[in-house]
C-alpha cells in the first residue's frame, strides 16, 4: 500500500466503480483502490456460472447512444465480425471454433426481441397497434384504447404528480390500465400513484404510441446488422452487442486490466465509515467480512457507488434531516430462479428462425395477474455460449420483492417449486421437462422513487459539499440507471478530478433530464 501517489478509494466493483478506476489509470497518476462488499466483480452486471450455465442478472444489452461508451466497451471486447447470428441460432462448429482465446474475448451482435405475455398470448413490446394486438384484445377494448388515447392527447394532465399521470398522458387511461398498471405495481410493490413520475421520464423517456408507430414504419424499410441506432428510443432498438459469456465477462476483463495497471481490488470489504473534516473526506474504514479484520486508510478522493442510505450512515454526524431522508430511502430487491429444461411447452410462432422451435425472445414480460412472476429470460437467445448443453433450454424467472418479505425469505426449494408451478399454470413449461434449478438473490437492485425520495435533494446538497467525494452509479445516486448511464457518471467524476472541478451537478444531471440523456452526454464527453 506504500506509494507516493494520491489514492482514490472506490466503493463498489460494479460498472460505475470499475469504469472510474479504469479512467483514473488512463488519465491520471492517482491510484484507484476498489473496496467491494461481495466476493464478485460486476455488481448487478455480474454473470453467475451455475454448472456451466450462465445467468445474466436482469439482462444487460450493450447498447448506448453515447459513442464514447460504445467505443469503450468495444475496446475491451471487440465485436466478433465472423459471428452475427440471429437470436437463438448456433452450431457445434461455431462453438468449437470459439475455444481459442482470441475468439472468446469478443462480443457478438444479437437481434433484440422482447414481448409481453398477457391473456396467455404474446403482444409486441412496446405495445403496437397492429393486427396481432387487435386480434388478442378484441375490437371493443381496442376502441376504448383508441378513445382513451385521443382524450389524453386532447386533454392531458397538466401537472404530472405521479407515475400514473405520466402513463395516462402518453398512452391513455385504457391502455394504462391494460398494460402498465398491474405490471408496474408488480415490479415496485406499491400503487403507481405513489411513485414519482421521474421514474417514467428516465426509463421510458420519449416513447409514445406515435414514436412506436413511426419506428415500425422505418424498420420495415431498413434492415441491417449495424449497431448505429442513436436516433432510436432505447425501448425500440432492434439489435445490441453482447459479451459471449455474459456481461460479467466484460467487467471481469476490466478488473484484470485495472490490477495489471497497478490498481487494487479488495473483495469482501464492507465500508463502514468515511472520515471527513469540514469540506473534505480524509479516509475510510472497512471491515473484511471473511476474517472480521479492520481496514483503515487515508484517502485523497472517495468515489462511492454504495447505497446512499449506507453512505450517509457512515458519515460522522450528518444533519438530522439528511440522516432521516437517507434512512427513509427504499429499494426493490430481486430474485432469479434459473431453470434448466429439456424444452419449453410454448413454441415458436414467429417468422424468426430459431433452433429446436425455441421462442426467439431475449426476455418476456409476464403480465398475467394470476402469477407473481415478473419477467422471463431465455439465455439461449442472449448468447449460445451461456448454455453448457446446446440441446437444452436455460431460462431465468425474475421476481421482484423486498428484502425480508415472504418471497425473499422463502426456502430455496419452495421458491423453485413456486416458479415451476407458475410457469406450468400459464402453459410455458411442463414440470416433467425440468432438469435442474438454482436460486439467486440480489439486494437493492432497484432504487425506489417513493419513501423519502422527494427529499433526496437534501442529501445531494450535503454530500456535494465535500469537494473530494463523488457519488456515481445506480445506488450511488439513487437513480434507476442503465449500466451505460452509470459508466457516464463515473467518467464525469474522473473528468471533475482531472480538471479540479468541485461541482457535482454534471454527474447528477446524467439521465435526469430527457434532453440530457445519452445524446447530450455523448456530445459533451467525446
Amino acid at each position: 500500500m506504500a506509494t507516493n501517489k494520491k489514492t482514490a478509494f472506490i466503493i463498489g466493483a460494479g460498472p460505475a466503480g470499475l469504469t472510474a478506476a479504469f479512467e483514473l489509470l488512463a488519465q491520471t497518476e492517482i491510484k484507484p483502490v476498489i473496496l467491494e462488499m461481495s466476493g464478485e466483480i460486476g455488481g448487478i452486471s455480474k454473470t453467475i456460472n451455475y454448472r456451466g450455465n450462465r445467468i445474466d442478472i436482469g439482462g444487460h444489452r450493450f447498447f448506448s447512444k453515447s459513442d464514447r461508451v460504445m467505443r469503450w466497451w468495444q475496446n475491451i471486447l471487440p465485436i466478433d465480425e465472423q459471428e452475427t447470428l440471429p437470436a437463438g441460432e448456433t452450431s457445434d462448429r461455431m462453438l468449437a471454433a470459439d475455444r481459442t482465446n482470441n475468439r472468446q474475448k469478443k462480443m457478438i451482435i444479437r437481434e433484440r426481441l422482447s414481448r409481453i405475455f398477457f391473456l396467455r398470448r404474446f403482444f409486441d413490446y412496446p405495445v403496437s397497434l397492429n393486427s396481432n394486438t387487435i386480434k388478442n384484445l378484441g375490437i371493443t377494448r381496442m376502441i376504448r384504447i383508441g378513445l382513451g388515447y385521443i382524450m389524453a392527447r386532447l386533454s392531458p394532465i397538466r401537472d404530472e404528480k405521479n407515475l400514473e399521470d405520466f402513463f395516462i398522458n402518453r398512452f391513455g387511461k385504457e391502455l394504462y390500465n391494460t398494460f402498465f398498471k398491474d405490471y408496474t405495481e408488480k415490479v415496485w410493490g406499491v400503487p403507481c400513484h405513489q411513485i414519482k413520475p421521474e421514474w417514467g421520464a428516465q426509463r421510458i423517456k420519449g416513447l409514445s404510441i406515435t414514436r412506436a408507430l413511426l419506428h415500425a414504419v422505418k424498420s420495415f424499410f431498413k434492415k441491417d446488422a449495424s449497431l448505429s441506432q442513436k436516433n432510436t428510443e432505447t425501448s425500440l432498438i432492434d439489435k445490441f452487442a453482447y459479451p459471449k459469456y455474459g456481461p460479467g465477462q466484460l467487467w471481469e476483463e476490466v478488473a484484470q486490466i485495472i490490477i495489471n495497471k497497478g490498481g487494487e481490488i479488495h473483495l469482501h470489504h464492507k465500508v463502514t465509515h468515511i472520515n471527513h473534516n469540514q469540506d473534505h473526506v480524509t479516509g475510510i474504514t472497512a471491515v473484511n467480512t471473511q476474517n472480521q479484520t479492520t481496514f483503515q486508510s487515508n484517502a485523497d478522493y472517495v468515489i462511492s457507488t454504495m447505497p446512499i442510505r449506507d453512505l450517509v450512515s457512515g458519515l460522522t454526524n450528518p444533519p438530522p434531516d439528511v440522516l432521516k431522508t437517507a434512512q427513509g430511502l427504499t429499494y426493490r430487491d430481486f430474485m432469479t430462479l434459473g431453470l434448466l429444461l429439456n424444452k419449453l411447452k410454448i413454441t415458436n410462432t414467429t417468422k424468426i428462425k430459431t433452433i429446436n422451435n425455441l421462442v426467439p425472445d431475449n426476455w418476456i414480460y409476464i403480465q398475467e395477474r394470476d402469477v407473481k412472476l415478473g419477467r422471463l429470460q431465455i439465455f439461449n437467445n442472449w448468447s449460445p455460449y451461456m448454455i453448457a448443453d446446446q440441446t437444452k433450454v436455460w431460462i431465468g424467472l425474475e421476481y421482484f420483492c423486498t428484502e425480508g418479505d415472504d418471497l425473499w425469505t422463502m426456502d430455496d426449494g419452495d421458491f423453485a417449486r413456486l416458479g415451476i408451478r407458475e410457469l406450468c399454470k400459464i402453459d410455458i413449461i411442463e414440470e416433467k421437462e425440468v432438469l435442474d434449478w438454482t436460486v439467486i438473490r440480489m439486494p437493492k437492485a432497484y432504487p425506489a422513487y417513493f419513501g423519502t425520495y422527494d427529499n433526496l435533494h437534501l442529501i445531494r446538497d450535503y454530500v456535494s459539499s465535500f469537494k473530494n467525494l463523488f457519488l456515481i452509479g445506480r445506488n450511488g445516486l439513487h437513480r434507476y440507471n442503465n449500466q451505460d448511464h452509470s459508466m457516464l457518471t463515473a467518467m464525469e467524476a474522473v473528468n471533475n478530478i482531472v480538471n479540479n472541478i468541485t461541482t457535482k451537478d454534471n454527474i447528477w444531471e446524467i439521465n435526469a433530464e430527457q434532453d440530457y440523456h445519452e445524446e447530450k452526454s455523448s456530445d459533451s464527453l467525446d
